[in-house]
């Protein structure tokens, strides 16, 4: 063994530059792989693991308390396929009439427990304690972390009931209420109906929770189920901006899976092709034809092992910030994010485990060549295709070098093969990644108007809403004001609580961001992003009841945004008015005029009314800035690394015909036609890689922007191709071969003749 590890120790000190295509390919490819694996894992396994840990309900259930009595409730936990059921506790919507903590005014769903623990729904205690006398309530903190102990006693102020006092902040994975009071305190606040916490025995997909749900409430009074809400709508909401990432980073991955197994099968191949001598030599001096095998194995194990070390470390680091930005906003409750141990263990034993798989039929090449005939070969060609093909060529008016270069190919077809490949790869990375760039770039620049400036004004509760809009309308540098009413409210049917956004003024660059439908512009209509119509099981034409301090209205989904919040809703400002005339206006957003100058619109704000306190809004979008930043340093990676593969055959090449250019130069062939013949050997595979990866890319591209769930792209985004784009793209293929192949030919002009024919 230790015969084998110095051969294969000689072998990648030798092969330097192949030793370090390998490691960088592999590299590439484990960050790229690692990743997508963990953020797969992210996207699942946190949610099961603190659903599991808190025994959260696979459904949670309301009821009319006029139709369904508790003691019929109680008695549907002892029904077929019920594991355990919690319940049955008193639930109403209380109205808050101002923001209070982190909240908005509006709804908030209460339920009346007497204590966080049971069967079902086991509620974690994040601050303070349980609510155990009239009076006080739990808040639920729906982000990872702990709201800090200063925020307890705060006094919620409610409408129609004395006020509550808030003794501590929990979290349920089961989302099944908003906030927790005693059971007495429920009785005092006259609950409006029931609810009803169920863990079945079989719950994996969305036709089991509901079989479940109706084996439950069979022997229940017809309608006396009023809402329900699946787990697994909770963990698609949990997840659903995670997911956008997936399609990206999993195609990258793959991408880099595929350029690793055929650079190292053609780095491999290249070995034992141009060092038959080296293997007869080795298995003179007595090496079986296993160690001659073990050797080339060796040599790929070697780099590709470092390579997937560092890059596990470097995927490691980048999951970090992705995942900030993949879970921002979102729900995780007790859920702590991370990527996990798995994905770096399967890295580091899968990607090794991929090289050496990649490398073993060449190595089995040299685990057959025969020592007598492995020192004998010589390093010319072999008659066949390849001389044919120079032949024809020969006889065109082209010039010799060019040629002699185009027919290079043909003499070591599998070779040229793997090369193509690997250019084909690297051309659908940069059509795909040029595809994404301007489909993002064009999703970020949605209500951005020609790159005007917009100010955030929040409103203020001592000036009237009208007075506050009219004086920033009045400013000089203000070309439109949108306002905006925010709070919480309920939706008939769904037991959870939503934000709703209402409306007034100019709405026209929200309405750009419409890819269905029309934007609401009267009372009753509304708009939401696709998570928000996918998990509430709605579409544009569907209509809801809303539901805010008291008052009802109904609303129809008139249209589609491209995204919106998973948990919001879009109004006109005379649907709020319906529901609440009282309500005021949150905020106030101004869109400057063209060239208008943003900080001298803030002091002038500053100066109209000292309270108001504006800010100059960010124009870029956090997912267009992550995605195109990924993508472009994928490319750069992938492209780099198809570009070796050409190096690395150019190389192999030159190596192997430097009998030839000696002849060649010893008759007059001039440096810089050594070049021409030697870059133009790489531009059959490298025009062929290019006319194929282009179609392949842009396949790649639909895929990602038509699963990317939380957005709905419209079609004039995913239609980013154009001729001269194209006609670029066309010279990708091109240009990945031409540099790959620069340098090595640079290396066989530089040959001294005397020195090769010497050595022949």
């Amino acid at each position: 063994m230790s015969a084998v590890w110095r051969a294969s120790r000689a072998a990648v000190a030798r092969r330097r530059l192949q030793t370090f295509v390998i490691g960088l390919v592999v590299l590439c490819s484990t960050t790229t792989v690692l990743l997508g694996l963990g953020l797969l894992r992210a996207a699942s396994a946190p949610f099961d693991r603190a659903f599991d840990q808190q025994r959260g309900a696979h459904a949670v259930a309301a009821f009319d308390p006029d139709r369904a009595s508790l003691a019929e409730l109680a008695r549907t936990a002892g029904r077929p396929g019920v594991e355990a059921a919690a319940g049955p506790f008193g639930r109403t919507v209380l109205e808050l009439p101002h923001d209070w903590l982190w909240m908005s005014a509006g709804s908030l769903a209460v339920v009346g427990r007497a204590d966080p623990g049971g069967p079902v729904d086991r509620i974690r205690l994040l601050e303070g304690r349980w609510a155990t006398a009239p009076g006080e309530i739990v808040v639920d903190w729906p982000v990872n972390g702990t709201p800090g102990p200063d925020r307890l006693g705060t006094r919620l102020r409610v409408r129609g009931a004395p006020p509550l006092t808030v003794v501590g902040f929990a979290t349920s994975m089961s989302k099944s209420a908003g906030a927790w009071v005693t059971p007495e305190q429920m009785t005092r606040l006259r609950p409006t109906g029931t609810q009803m916490l169920y863990r079945f025995t079989g719950a994996a997909t969305d036709a089991e929770v509901r079989a479940g749900l109706t084996r439950a409430t069979a022997a229940l009074p017809a309608a006396s189920l009023t809402s329900t809400q699946s787990h697994l709508t909770l963990k698609r909401a949990f997840s659903a901006q995670a997911d956008a990432y997936l399609p990206f980073l999993t195609l990258f991955g793959v991408l880099g899976l595929l350029v690793s197994v055929l650079i190292v099968g053609n780095v491999v191949s290249g070995a034992v092709v141009s060092g038959q001598r080296h293997i007869g030599v080795l298995k003179s001096l007595g090496f079986t034809p296993n160690q001659v095998a073990a050797v080339y194995l060796t040599m790929v194990s070697v780099p590709a092992l470092v390579g997937c070390a560092l890059g596990t470390l470097i995927g490691n680091a980048a999951a970090r910030p992705v995942l900030k930005v993949a879970f921002s906003g979102i729900e995780t409750g007790s859920a702590a994010i991370g990527i996990g141990w798995w994905p770096s263990a399967v890295c580091l034993v899968g990607m090794p485990a991929l090289v050496v798989v990649a490398a073993l039929v060449p190595a089995l090449r040299a685990h057959r060549l025969s020592a007598a005939r492995a020192i004998t070969a010589g390093s010319a060609p072999r008659a066949g295709r390849g001389l044919r093909v120079q032949r024809r060529l020969g006889g065109t008016r082209l010039p010799r070098a060019l040629t002699l270069g185009l027919g290079q190919p043909f003499a070591r077809p599998a070779r040229s093969l793997l090369t193509t490949a690997a250019v084909v790869l690297g051309a659908a990375t940069v059509t795909l990644t040029t595809g994404l760039t301007s489909t993002m770039i064009a999703y970020g620049e949605v209500g951005e108007g020609d790159g005007a400036a917009r100010v955030r004004v929040p409103a203020v509760p001592s000036a009237p809403d009208r007075q506050t809009e009219q004086r920033l309308r009045s400013l000089p540098g203000a070309d439109r004001v949108t306002v905006r009413a925010l709070t919480t409210v309920s939706l008939a049917g769904y037991p959870q609580t939503v934000f709703a956004n209402f409306h007034r003024g100019d709405t026209r660059d929200l309405a750009a961001g419409i890819v269905k439908g029309h934007w609401p512009t009267r009372a009753g209509e509304a708009a939401a992003g696709p998570a928000f119509l996918h998990q509430h099981g709605l579409s544009v034409g569907d209509r809801v009841t809303v539901r805010l301090n008291g008052g009802q209205a109904p609303v129809t989904i008139v249209g589609e945004l491209m995204e919106g919040n998973a948990q919001a809703l879009e109004s006109d400002w005379r649907t709020l008015t319906r529901l609440d005339p009282r309500a005021r206006a949150t905020e106030y957003t101004v869109r400057l005029a063209p060239g208008a100058d943003a900080r001298s619109y803030l002091e002038a704000v500053g100066a109209a009314d000292p309270s108001l306190e504006p800010t100059v809004l960010d124009p870029h979008a956090t997912a267009t800035t992550t995605v195109v930043g990924l993508a472009s340093v994928f490319t750069v990676l992938l492209t780099v690394v198809a570009a070796l593969g050409v190096f690395n055959t150019v190389l192999l090449t030159v190596r192997e015909r430097r009998r030839d250019l000696g002849m060649l130069k010893s008759i007059g062939m001039t440096p810089r036609q050594v070049v021409v013949m030697t870059v133009s050997s790489a531009a059959v595979p490298g025009a062929v890689g290019g006319l194929l990866g282009i179609p392949l890319g842009i396949v790649a591209h639909r895929l990602v922007v038509d699963h990317v769930g939380v957005i709905s792209f419209p079609e004039s985004m995913k239609q980013v191709w154009h001729p001269p784009q194209l006609a670029a793209l066309l010279l990708a293929g091109g240009a990945i071969a031409v540099l790959g192949a620069l340098v090595p030919a640079r290396s066989a002009a530089r040959l001294a003749i005397a020195e090769v024919l010497h050595h022949e």
